[in-house]
Order: structure tokens, then sequence, then C-alpha cells
């Protein structure tokens, strides 16, 4: 049994920031990757970053230098801090990870989503 769970998410104005978290719980030995991907209104989900265990970093095009991933491996956290948030940056924001849970090998992992909407 393992849960992903978001937060951070809401409102924002454009140019703004906010930061997104996301914790996982349950019976984990270990989390190979975590990452985070968002899907907008009429758009098909897309990944936003990711990052692995050996803390390697991947971004979309679109961040271009404005998001960063980062994680905290002892509270099996990842976080996404988003800067200069555009509208068009306005999506439903939802963790992902591998993991070893018990099962063998990497398992994955989905989070509820948080929503992020940037409007003035």
């Amino acid at each position: 049994q393992v849960q992903l769970v978001e937060s951070g998410g809401g409102l924002v104005q454009p140019g703004g920031s906010l930061r997104l978290s996301c914790a996982a719980s349950g019976i984990i030995f270990s989390i190979y990757d975590m990452g985070w991907y968002r899907q907008a209104p009429g758009h098909p989900r897309e990944l936003v970053a990711t990052i692995t265990i050996g803390g390697t970093t991947n971004y979309a095009n679109f961040v271009k230098g404005r998001f960063t991933i980062s994680r905290n491996h002892a509270k099996n956290t990842v976080y996404l801090q988003m800067n200069r948030l555009k509208p068009a940056d306005t999506a439903v924001y939802y963790c992902n990870a591998v993991l070893n849970s018990g099962f063998g090998g990497g398992r994955e992992y989905w989070g509820q989503g948080t929503q992020v909407t940037v409007s003035s």
C-alpha cells in the first residue's frame, strides 16, 4: 500500500511562484525515479520534470530554466519549484514515482493531482 500525496497547488498571478510537494508513504524500500507531469484543459498529460535516485534531472522544453525539481530521500518527497509562472502553466500537476515496495523491481505510482491556476 503506497500513496503519493501532492500539495502546494493553488491560484497565482502571472510571474508568480509556487512550490509543489509530493510525499510518498507506505512500505517503501527505495524510490528509483520521481517526477512531475501535468494535464491542461484540452491537452494530454505531459512530462514536466523528472529526477533519478542519483539526482539526475530532466526537464521539458517549456520549463526554460523556470522550474527546478528536487528530492529529499529521507522524507520520500519530491518538490517542484515553479518560478515566473505563465497562464499556459495552468494544469493539474501529477506526481509520479517508480519505487520498490517489496513486490520486486520497480512499480509505478501516481498521485491524485493538484490544481495549479495561473491567472490575473
